[in-house]
């Protein structure tokens, strides 16, 4: 096949209790990442999908190593069946660790208990309740960017753009009543509807900057590699090789907005042709047709949409 292809790790909102059953029961090596996965954590992973409720399985400490795992089960299984790699990967928020799992830039083990840290420093920074995010949906970017700062200007409470997900679609972030206070604002100019994110901290604000120092030590001490498959970083919307520049991007993520419009429109203009997305939910398939309608979408979220996936890619 031809079809320069990019494979899109998810980000957190993507999760949902028994999830990805279908995997669980016909793929040994899916089942078996799990457990290399909880292994590495001293707790059962899959347990929390199958027997977890939507609160437990939302709080980000859990949600992280879940997302990851679940989504380099599903390329393992897809390179078990493919052996196809893609020109290019990349990761929405924690899916960029999952991008550079899948990559061989961290291991599985490394990146499972790297992401619980992550979601354990997130949480930490900003107490349960204190924070939340929001999607403002049908309003240009700068609108959107102006209306926070001069929400926090005028309140002295924190409220950011942190997501360019697509056009007309922005994630906001920062102190609950900020938020409150933001989209209050945006509605007032002209925002179509705003919506709650099922998150349980304000994550890429500058509430987050104690927690990407301390994620930096974390990251010092695992081994990083070049990936063997380029991988578009949030904050720089390009590829990186050297391991010590991917452990700086990785650590200014947390504070950075995300950039996926950019980080698509760039795999683009690298000649991808085709967004395979590879973990549950059907998100970034859906922004992908918003960013660029030129782009095929493709959702891995079931293992009978690989498996068709599959044949089209031998065909």
């Amino acid at each position: 096949m031809t079809t320069l292809t990019a494979f899109v790790f998810p980000g957190q909102g993507s999760q949902a209790p028994q999830m990805l059953a279908d995997y669980y029961q016909q793929s040994s090596i899916f089942k078996d990442t799990f457990v290399e996965a909880s292994d590495a954590l001293g707790f059962d992973l899959w347990d929390l999908i199958a027997s977890g409720d939507q609160e437990t399985l939302s709080l980000t400490a859990n949600t992280q190593p879940v997302l990851l795992a679940a989504s380099v089960a599903i390329y393992r299984v897809y390179e078990s069946m493919c052996g196809v790699k893609p020109a290019l990967m990349s990761g929405h928020s924690l899916g960029e660790f999952s991008a550079l799992t899948a990559a061989g830039s961290i291991a599985l083990a490394d990146a499972v208990r790297l992401v619980r840290r992550r979601g354990e420093l997130m949480q930490a920074a900003v107490p349960a309740g204190v924070g939340a995010m929001g999607a403002v949906i049908g309003l240009d970017d700068h609108v959107i960017v102006e209306t926070c700062q001069q929400v926090a200007s005028d309140t002295g409470l924190v409220v950011e753009a942190v997501n360019f997900n697509a056009p007309g679609q922005v994630v906001i972030a920062g102190h609950k009543e900020g938020v409150a206070a933001a989209e209050t604002a945006l509605k007032g100019a002209g925002a179509k509807r705003i919506m709650p994110l099922p998150v349980s901290a304000p994550f890429h604000t500058s509430l987050m900057e104690a927690a990407a120092q301390a994620l930096g030590e974390s990251l010092a001490a695992i081994e990083i590699h070049s990936p063997a498959v380029g991988v578009v970083h949030n904050v720089s919307a390009e590829t990186e090789d050297d391991p010590a520049v991917i452990r700086e991007l990785l650590v200014k993520q947390l504070y950075s907005p995300v950039r996926w419009t950019q980080c698509v429109q760039s795999m683009a203009t690298k000649g991808v042709q085709c967004l395979v997305e590879c973990g549950p939910g059907k998100v970034l398939s859906g922004l992908g047709k918003r960013i660029d309608k030129n782009l095929a979408c493709v959702s891995l979220s079931s293992y009978e949409a690989l498996e068709t996936y599959a044949a089209e890619v031998h065909a």
